[in-house]
């Protein structure tokens, strides 16, 4: 028996049923991704960024509560903050900002106690390693911390957090800087080797890196260095952003 030809009208049914499979599709597989994203963030969970003053951001350091405007500051951690805390409303997160400007590795370990163990974090990103490089070599200052020092400091700080809660996802932060010199300088040669430090932190405890070099370096091509971090070190509004947009990225919420 010779098949009935198709009509115009069934065929073009049976392409709008297609097309409308393919869109549930695609809308199911963006759910999923988005609940995917969801699963790193258990209700109540608690988020802290601690670093130095790209972190810092000029947040106010008297306020001391969860996801106040005022106490996040007004750098990529806030922006982060307020992203995050928009797409999951009812899971009641809580983000705390504990950077403080000119901060090194030590003066993290100083505070540690306080300003991370104590808040007990989920998930805890780390931004240093400027300040140990530049206040050594750059500012004429009396610290005298070698990388062997960061290295080893850094080290202890993971393994503190760790050891105090040990499903703690720490998230480190690679050492940036656009300066224009940076690949010729002592200071910018210096800063690459500190984030090489940085990276092996993160390889060796399997940790969440976060490659906000290579991110600038992409962005350097649209536009110049100053347009992202103001004097080549601290970011400008835009720096933030993209600082924001390549975390969440990267830590995937």
């Amino acid at each position: 028996m010779i098949p009935e030809p198709i009509s115009r009208r069934r065929l073009l049914h049976r392409a709008a049923s297609v097309a409308a499979l393919t869109v549930l599709g695609s809308s199911s597989s963006k759910a999923q991704d988005k609940a995917a994203g969801a699963t790193q963030l258990k209700p109540g969970a608690v988020i802290v960024f601690q670093g130095d003053s790209i972190t810092d951001a000029g947040r106010k350091k008297e306020i001391l509560e969860a996801n106040d405007s005022g106490a996040l500051g007004n750098g990529y951690a806030a922006n982060a903050a307020g992203e995050i805390l928009a797409d999951h409303p009812e899971l009641g997160l809580k983000f705390y900002n504990r950077g403080i400007s000119g901060n090194k590795v030590p003066d993290l370990a100083a505070r540690w106690q306080q300003d991370c163990l104590d808040l007990k974090p989920d998930i805890l990103s780390i931004l240093i390693g400027i300040n140990d490089i530049w206040h050594t070599i750059a500012f004429g200052s009396k610290y005298q911390g070698t990388i062997a020092d960061y290295e080893q400091g850094y080290r202890q700080l993971i393994k503190d957090t760790l050891a105090a809660k040990a499903d703690t996802r720490i998230v480190i932060c690679e050492p940036f800087t656009t300066r224009d010199d940076r690949f010729k300088s002592r200071e910018g040669k210096t800063t690459a080797e500190y984030a090489v430090v940085a990276r092996k932190l993160a390889d060796e405890f399997k940790l969440t890196y976060v490659p906000f070099q290579a991110e600038f370096d992409k962005a350097c091509k649209a536009a110049e260095g100053k347009f992202w971090l103001w004097d080549g070190i601290h970011p400008t509004q835009a720096g933030h952003a993209l600082m924001n947009q390549e975390w969440r990225r990267t830590v995937g919420v």
